[in-house]
């Protein structure tokens, strides 16, 4: 299996531990799928000052390829973090540097680069949106992080993203079970052929082909456990790779016997994200303190 994030990645600084990690949801996607044994990519750019070099590093020294990555002039994107009762709180962040503010532009030599790789992820966080129609050309299967807010399940915005991605992601944390179905079923209809909520202790719902699955969260180790950050992701990043274990391709709809195995899966995989130091470790003593908006 060859998978790539692509967009984001960003310096994730806990001021309660005065300690910064890398991350970001698209690094985090690729980090954890080599962890999880399939061959692996992260396309996007990287700030010229040292949170980039400190991302950059990052993922070469966990096997992650990046030759196709650019180094912008300017700031690297940054969040600070606080940990509360085990749930990390996003107190900000710097607007997300040149990952944001000059995105990546896909040119003919990556659309045939990308084409290699049996999926695509990205996310809201990536400024990639417009380039989402060119991303499904490739061939490749395309999954994408609509995140928690609102407007990115608006209808707008679902117009313009979900007929171009084959499985949407969705965080639905403290909504009842009745409004994540009906969550899920929008994006569905508005032409994501799978689509995915988390929601913490409750669990996870996924919608597909007229279907609604639900899984129960793992049980977790009080004893073991750091914080819930990046489980959303590696939920994601176990579903993906299990699916296309299974033989899902564009051409080929997995089955409920393939939406099981890969839930189930998913849920193991978020749990133990729950006894990793932020998104996959690498942690270093933190700095000046950033301007946060």
């Amino acid at each position: 299996m060859k998978v790539v994030g692509f967009g984001d990645n960003i310096v994730d600084r806990f001021i309660d531990r005065k300690v910064m990690y890398p991350g970001g949801n698209c690094v985090n996607f690729a980090v954890l799928a080599k962890k999880l044994g399939a061959e692996s990519a992260y396309l996007g750019v990287f700030g010229s000052d040292e949170l980039g070099e400190f991302v950059r590093s990052a993922l070469i020294d966990n096997g992650v390829a990046i030759e196709r990555c650019l180094t912008r002039e300017g700031p690297n994107g940054v969040t600070e973090i606080q940990v509360r009762a085990g749930d990390r709180i996003f107190l900000g962040w710097n607007g997300g540097g040149v990952t944001i503010s000059d995105p990546f532009v896909l040119s003919p030599g990556d659309l045939e680069y990308l084409a290699a790789f049996d999926l695509v992820h990205s996310s809201v966080y990536s400024a990639s949106v417009p380039q989402l129609p060119a991303l499904r050309s490739t061939g490749a299967l395309v999954s994408f992080d609509y995140s928690s807010e609102p407007e990115h399940r608006s209808a707008g915005f679902l117009a313009r993203t979900a007929p171009f991605v084959d499985l949407a992601l969705l965080s639905l944390g403290g909504m009842s079970e009745a409004d994540a179905v009906a969550e899920l079923r929008r994006v569905v209809a508005a032409g994501a052929p799978i689509a995915l909520g988390t929601r913490g202790e409750q669990g996870a719902l996924l919608a597909a082909g007229g279907e609604i699955y639900a899984e129960p969260a793992a049980p977790t180790d009080p004893a073991r456990f750091i914080d819930t950050m990046a489980c959303g992701d590696a939920f994601l990043t176990a579903a993906v790779l299990s699916l296309l274990d299974g033989g899902w391709t564009r051409a080929r709809f997995p089955g409920p016997p393939a939406f099981r195995t890969a839930l189930s899966a998913a849920a193991v995989a978020a749990a133990d994200q729950c006894y990793v130091e932020g998104a996959f470790g690498g942690g270093r003593a933190v700095g000046t303190p950033i301007r946060i908006i």
